[in-house]
């Protein structure tokens, strides 16, 4: 299956932002409609501790569950940082693997973003802390209270996809 092209036509959109992980991967929806961006739901998904496999079909069929209930047209996710445990990146991009296939099952495009990338489009540093990437998540949406750092992560994604999408915008219009 074909996968799809993001939404242009000016009307409200709603993106799925996804911090992937093999044990709890974050997950945040986000409504944009022009400049606006409206937080519509978030969580952390916890695959279980049962066998790697039925883990990762864990992360794939919540995915999809949140694609299904919220009507989801775009989905951003954020890459893999090379870490020191080969063996946990590795988990990590079979995490994210799972939940991309999801994501491109259900026939949405999706955009990839480092980690540096998000929190540089939200807190201007890409050597940010997570308390301030969190901090700026709340403030944008408007969340009062805690939210959970895995769908916070995942919210700055969908709201580091909306970011890139204006700028590619703006930079289209110059050229044309």
């Amino acid at each position: 299956m074909a996968v799809a092209k993001p939404n242009t036509s000016g009307l409200p959109r709603r993106v799925l932002g996804i911090d992937p992980g093999s044990v709890k991967t974050g997950f945040g929806v986000i409504e944009v409609n022009g400049a606006n961006a409206q937080y519509i739901s978030s969580g952390v998904i916890q695959a279980g501790s049962g066998p790697f496999a039925e883990r990762l079909h864990n992360i794939y069929q919540a995915i999809v569950e949140v694609i299904t209930q919220h009507g989801i047209m775009e989905a951003a996710i954020e890459e893999v940082f090379l870490n020191r445990n080969a063996q946990s990146a590795l988990k990590l991009g079979q995490g994210r693997g799972a939940a991309m296939c999801a994501c491109a099952g259900a026939g949405l495009a999706v955009s990839e973003y480092t980690p540096r990338a998000v929190k540089q489009a939200l807190v201007g540093r890409g050597g940010a802390e997570k308390d301030q990437v969190g901090y700026m998540v709340r403030a944008i949406l408007g969340l009062k209270g805690d939210i959970k750092e895995d769908a916070a992560d995942a919210l700055a994604v969908a709201l580091t996809h909306v970011q890139q999408d204006r700028f590619n915008a703006r930079v289209a219009g110059q050229r044309g």
